[in-house]
């Protein structure tokens, strides 16, 4: 009788596991077949790495077309908070992804800080105003920053030439820009005498020379996270996105473009 039961038992388990199987083969393929677009909203500073990443991924995943909606974290931020349709959220701080996991549209389990960049001060390629580090912004007659409210290179600008007791008098020289990219384009075409932009945009740039790199703590910690908006239509393709940016093949694109891997 016990090589009976055992017998059934063991046809009952083949059973199960085949019908598991085919269940997930079953997901796998419906995923492979139906065409699906993504929304990402992410940091403007993001842009050239993402961009390779998604040519990548969609040669992998012919069936999921990425869509991003690049600017600053801030202004994102409020978009999604507002229940703008987005599938993931790429900061250039924590402060604005972590506004989301408080208001429960993104879960803690569901977001990964990825990858960090440096804070740079830079002038145009033909400058001919004195400047070798920071503290020589006093020479300058025009610099630009991100809006510190709602730009994170705004803010990490703000905090480093408060450290460096610099704000106030170089406050009324300041030119806010919208995003990072805007201040380099301010110091590419001469309408400033210098910025501090992400190292990342400045090596993006040839028209443009790195004088300093902001010490660590001038500044808090450049870090950007990842994670998927809660009550997705399309959570299978969304984790699929996610994971990718996670893989060793996108670290290395990232760290291309000069970002540090925080994995």
């Amino acid at each position: 009788m016990k090589k009976i039961y055992l017998m059934i038992f063991a046809i009952m388990l083949l059973v199960a596991v085949g019908t598991g199987c085919s269940n997930e083969e079953a997901e796998i393929t419906e995923m492979k077949g139906k065409q699906v677009e993504l929304t990402v909203s992410a940091a403007v500073s993001l842009q050239d790495a993402l961009n390779d990443i998604k040519e990548s991924f969609e040669k992998e995943n012919a069936n999921v077309k990425v869509n991003y909606n690049f600017g600053a974290s801030g202004a994102l931020q409020q978009q999604i908070s507002q229940g703008a349709p987005v599938e993931l959220f790429f900061s250039a701080a924590e402060d604005k992804f972590d506004k989301l996991v408080e208001e429960d549209l993104i879960e803690d389990k569901n977001g990964i800080d990825l990858v960090g960049n440096d804070l740079v001060l830079v002038v145009p390629k033909d400058s001919d105003k004195e400047l070798g580090s920071l503290k020589d912004l006093t020479k300058a007659t025009k610099i630009s920053i991100g809006t510190p409210e709602s730009v994170p290179a705004g803010q990490y600008a703000k905090q480093t030439l408060e450290n460096l007791n610099l704000w106030k008098e170089v406050e009324d020289r300041l030119i806010y820009a919208k995003d990072v990219r805007q201040v380099l384009t301010y110091v590419e075409t001469g309408n400033v005498d210098a910025g501090l932009v992400y190292k990342t945009d400045a090596m993006s740039s040839s028209k443009v020379d790195i004088i300093a790199t902001a010490k660590e703590d001038l500044h808090d910690p450049i870090i950007y996270p990842v994670g998927m908006i809660n009550d997705l239509e399309h959570s299978k393709e969304a984790k699929l996105f996610y994971d990718y940016l996670q893989t060793e093949a996108s670290i290395k694109i990232f760290e291309k473009y000069g970002f540090k891997d925080l994995k």
